[in-house]
């Protein structure tokens, strides 16, 4: 063989079914090219599939595959110092890499829920290469990962929704923008992603009913109650056509320029009419989809609705929020009950 040696890809390695001979073929393949380089090699390209399943034949999310991309690279940085890679990884390179993660090492100790999240890449990764033929032992089946403690997002009251959108007032255009995204957010739970992709094709508001496109691209039909209806009226009728001009514009919500709202410009829309809202502190976009969430419970929403509504794919995650009204009602309880509190 002559020039550099090159790396065999991982599609052609799953053809083969003996995974001791396939890691010799690695080792065969890669001489000479400096330990770190070639782990980092062998790594990535393990990775880019893994990706790329996840992506072409799971559906998966954008932002769930960039995730997922951003943990795997940093644990082949680990595997990579350690001088071995992904098909030769034991379990205890697995616990250090999480311990590590977990007590900082000179660094920032990083939260539970991300050591969880970082667990649950690692697992998905390594059973995709148990199927593939790659490795006879999955290193992460006897990993354990820290408890969560259920910390429960922060819920607005209904007074606090009223004042949130009072904020958003006037005749001109964006004053209409905002108070039409404020309205839709609140009265249809959606995710900041969703918001800012819908089209004006999936709205139908003669039926009241947007069409949601969701996490991998799963779509599910929303009501939109008649406030919001009314708002998003008043916003396409006059907010809208002077922000877009003579453009063509897919999407609903804009920016001052006539070009598709952002998450970072939805997020600064929320932050500014928080602030003035006395609630700066206390709210993101995501704000509004628990609130609605809370609200529809504590109003006798069932929990299979909610979740068809809010675009769970288990019921288990939709849960949450039933503790969540469970706590809203206790606090309605004791500030509205002329004797829950002895007086």
């Amino acid at each position: 063989m002559t020039g550099a040696p090159r790396l065999i890809r991982a599609s052609a390695l799953a053809s083969s079914r003996r995974p001791h001979r396939r890691r010799e073929r690695i080792g065969m393949a890669i001489a000479g090219v400096p330990a770190q380089r070639r782990v980092n090699e062998s790594f990535e390209q393990l990775m880019l599939d893994f990706l790329a399943y996840l992506e072409l034949e799971r559906n998966m999310a954008r932002n769930t595959l960039a995730s997922y991309r951003s943990d795997l690279l940093q644990f082949g940085a680990f595997l990579a110092e350690r001088e071995t890679d992904a098909v030769d990884a034991r379990a205890r390179d697995v616990s250090d890499f999480l311990t590590e993660l977990a007590t900082g090492n000179g660094e920032a100790r990083a939260a539970s829920s991300t050591i969880q999240r970082k667990a649950a890449a690692l697992r998905s990764f390594y059973r995709h290469l148990r199927r593939e033929g790659l490795l006879d032992a999955d290193p992460t089946a006897a990993i354990t990962t820290p408890r969560l403690g259920q910390r429960l997002p922060n819920v607005l009251g209904h007074a606090e929704v009223r004042r949130l959108l009072e904020q958003a007032r006037g005749a001109e255009p964006i004053a209409l923008r905002d108070r039409a995204l404020l309205e839709l957010m609140y009265a249809c739970g959606l995710r900041a992603s969703e918001v800012v992709d819908l089209e004006l094709a999936q709205l139908d508001l003669e039926d009241g009913l947007a069409r949601v496109t969701g996490k991998g691209s799963k779509e599910r039909v929303v009501p939109i109650g008649s406030v919001a209806v009314s708002a998003l009226r008043v916003y396409l009728r006059g907010g809208r056509p002077a922000l877009v001009g003579e453009r063509v514009q897919a999407r609903l919500f804009v920016n001052f320029r006539g070009g598709p709202l952002t998450r970072q410009g939805l997020y600064k829309i929320v932050q500014r009419h928080a602030k003035a809202a006395g609630l700066g502190g206390r709210m993101s976009p995501h704000t509004l989809r628990h609130t609605f969430a809370t609200h529809l419970l504590a109003g006798g929403c069932d929990l299979r609705s909610l979740q068809e509504m809010l675009g769970h794919a288990d019921v288990a995650t939709t849960q949450l929020y039933t503790h969540l009204s469970n706590q809203h009602l206790k606090k309605v309880y004791f500030e509205a009950h002329p004797r829950a509190t002895g007086g």
